[in-house]
């Protein structure tokens, strides 16, 4: 399903930096792909959540759980809820000091909820920011701020410079897409 704020399946990503597909042997949108598939039984888990607050929410489901696989390995990365040296919560790694009233549980729909609303305003704020952009690549640049801010988000290119493995939304998209084609 394409949600109101672009086709994630028509943006443009190069996937996985080196830097976040060391020792997977491939990089890139591969890279991206094999990390999603490796997640994918945990992402599951979460499945009618996802789906549930994307379609309230009118995003692609498959964005979501392609930011759950980045942000936390879809629990995986986490310790009791917590990720990123304890500022992250859950599953979207809701960021406690930007956010002090994070939703718990941490593997819950208030949680996804919350993340999806971040995410959103992000897009949003992109949007204005670069009304210029196509939507799909407002998207990307969304995506990227759930990451950087959008004070950081300067140009299209350069949208991933300083984000965790200076490839934050180019891997989210490339997982995301993955799991557009899996059932997401």
């Amino acid at each position: 399903m394409a949600g109101i704020y672009g086709d994630i399946t028509k943006v443009m990503t190069t996937g996985a930096s080196e830097k976040t597909s060391k020792g997977l042997g491939v990089k890139g949108v591969e890279a991206s792909h094999k990390l999603a598939e490796s997640d994918l039984k945990r992402v599951d888990q979460y499945k009618s959540m996802i789906t549930k607050v994307a379609k309230e929410k009118q995003i692609d489901p498959a964005i979501v759980a392609g930011i759950i696989s980045r942000e936390s390995r879809a629990g995986l990365l986490l310790k009791d809820g917590w990720g990123d040296n304890h500022n992250g919560f859950g599953l979207m790694q809701v960021d406690k000091n930007a956010h002090p009233d994070y939703k718990k549980p941490w593997n819950g729909e208030e949680h996804i909820r919350q993340g999806v609303d971040i995410l959103i305003s992000f897009i949003k704020q992109i949007q204005d920011k670069f009304p210029s952009w196509s939507k799909e690549n407002q998207l990307k640049g969304g995506i990227a701020a759930y990451n950087l801010g959008v004070k950081n988000i300067k140009t299209l290119e350069g949208m991933d410079v300083k984000s965790s493995g200076d490839d934050y939304s180019s891997d989210v998209v490339a997982r995301a897409q993955w799991f557009n084609s899996h059932g997401y």
